[in-house]
């Protein structure tokens, strides 16, 4: 909201009628039983900020659980004695942070709560967790990333998390969801709650070959598509048949997901680093690591954001047809802010490359759902990979994924958190003009985060640690780097508020500042 908008709806307070007389009381009262608001501990000037403070804290703190209802403004209004616009503008920050939404005639009703903890002390010397315990304050942070790192990330307390990965888990589209759901199970035969294709549902092998021709490109047949349990499966499954045909190393980004090469290591695979510059892998380099096989983002590489440029591409076509096998994670190409949208290297060379997407960023990552296209020389590999591990994905979320996507509601739903998201991203880019004025800001265009590099000689995981200790979770720059490199930070703002972006990167920068030169 701009200044002038709060000023005008802040200012207009409502005065008690004054009663003539020696013995006249004083003005009647200006407070609310609902969560006791006292309209007297209010700032002038800051009516609406305060009013969003306070419901805020009651959301947070369980006053005001998911589902409860909100006085209706002019309710609400009348029992503060203030204009209706001071209710209204509350209502309405609480809107766009995702944590109240309106229901027509049912009124004003709370969908999700923020993420409130206290804001922990300074980290100790850090020390393995008790059993079943939490991790301390800045345990991620302690040494080099082990296998479990982003468990103990996701497990640390933080008022505020940027960590990236995320979208604006708040949106969820549960009211479209639960339609789908009932649509499937209606008309869902018995037969259809038996064991399936290990490929996959039909109908969401369907709906996906029309979705990545919409929107990514790619011509495919539903029958080549192979339905997985998100990226991280997609990787595992390909490592695994990689490693059996005689490969045993794949060529990786540098910077580069920490993530990603946690799984193909764990498949006893090699991952040898290329570096990344303003237009991408350095093919040059790639030839030079002597790895038959790379794994690449090139429409949104993580995490710099830079996109693949149009003579590397080239260059990259030229080394697969050679022999070469690209790995694509197209892990978050569709929300795209400032930029044209950019082809998926398998639209062009679907004989060389292993394409892998999800819904992870479209939706939510607990759906786990994914999706793969391989190239015929490891298709059936591949396929017999997935009905040994598990059968394949459980299909009734499959079904309703489906209905999803033939509906048009996934569409509509992502046209929506773009628009949410690019005001988040712009909402981080101002607070780190503000509060990071020295930093370089990477990636902008596109996704649901922002690299941060720092001039100076210091450890970015202390930076992190330190922003921890403050209340806000981050992830270090060199997590995701295999060579030594500038220090920064990953920071996501698709998860979280505009409000809480602005105070988390300001607290970032004082942890910064602490660090000292």
């Amino acid at each position: 909201m701009n200044r002038s908008n709060q000023s005008l709806s802040d200012r207009s307070i409502t005065p008690a009628p004054a009663t003539p007389g020696p013995a006249t009381p004083g003005p009647a009262a200006s407070g609310s039983d609902f969560l006791q608001l006292d309209i007297a501990q209010a700032p002038p000037g800051g009516l609406a900020d305060w009013l969003a403070r306070k419901l805020r804290a009651a959301i947070a703190d369980g006053r005001l659980p998911v589902g409860s209802r909100l006085p209706a403004t002019r309710v609400l209004a009348g029992e503060l004695r203030v204009s209706r616009g001071v209710v209204t503008e509350a209502y309405r920050r609480l809107t766009e942070d995702g944590h109240v939404a309106g229901r027509g005639r049912g009124g004003t009703v709370v969908v999700a709560a923020p993420v409130s903890a206290p804001t922990p002390p300074a980290p100790p010397a850090w020390q393995p967790p008790p059993p079943g315990g939490h991790p301390p304050a800045g345990a991620p942070f302690a040494g080099p990333p082990g296998a479990d790192v982003f468990d103990t990330l996701r497990a640390a307390p933080a008022r505020i998390d940027l960590s990236p990965g995320l979208p604006d888990l708040a949106s969820f589209p549960r009211a479209a969801w639960l339609r789908a759901e009932r649509s499937v199970l209606g008309a869902l035969s018995v037969s259809g709650l038996g064991y399936g294709d290990p490929r996959g549902t039909p109908a969401l092998r369907r709906a996906v070959a029309d979705w990545l021709a919409r929107n990514r490109g790619i011509r495919a047949d539903p029958a080549d598509i192979l339905v997985v349990a998100g990226t991280a499966q997609a990787l595992t499954l390909t490592g695994r048949v990689l490693r059996a045909d005689g490969i045993h190393r794949v060529a990786v980004e540098d910077p580069g997901s920490l993530g990603a090469r946690q799984h193909l290591r764990h498949c006893g695979l090699d991952t040898p680093p290329v570096p990344v510059d303003t237009d991408g892998v350095r093919v040059d380099e790639l030839r030079a690591t002597g790895a038959p096989a790379v794994l690449l983002t090139p429409a949104h590489q993580f995490p710099t954001g830079v996109v693949l440029g149009g003579e590397r591409r080239r260059e990259l076509m030229r080394w697969a047809r050679a022999g070469g096998l690209i790995i694509e994670d197209d892990y978050d190409a569709e929300h795209r802010y400032d930029r044209p949208p950019v082809p998926a290297l398998r639209s062009m060379l679907p004989e060389h490359v292993c394409y892998a997407g999800s819904v992870s960023k479209l939706l939510a990552p607990a759906l786990r759902v994914g999706w793969m296209l391989a190239p015929p020389a490891y298709r059936d590999a591949l396929v017999a990979a997935k009905r040994f591990t598990d059968l394949g994905n459980a299909a009734l979320p499959q079904l309703v994924l489906a209905h999803l996507m033939e509906s048009g509601e996934l569409e509509r739903h992502l046209r929506q958190v773009r628009r949410r998201h690019r005001r988040r991203r712009d909402a981080m880019i101002r607070a780190i003009r503000a509060h990071l004025p020295g930093a370089v800001t990477h990636g902008a265009a596109a996704g649901l985060h922002l690299t941060v590099t720092f001039d100076g000689d210091f450890a970015d995981a202390g930076l992190a640690r330190a922003a921890l200790a403050q209340g806000v979770k981050t992830q270090p720059l060199s997590w995701h780097s295999q060579r030594p490199g500038r220090p920064g930070l990953v920071l996501g703002y698709a998860a979280s508020t505009p409000t809480d972006i602005a105070e988390g990167i300001a607290l970032v920068g004082e942890a910064l500042r602490r660090l000292g030169p």
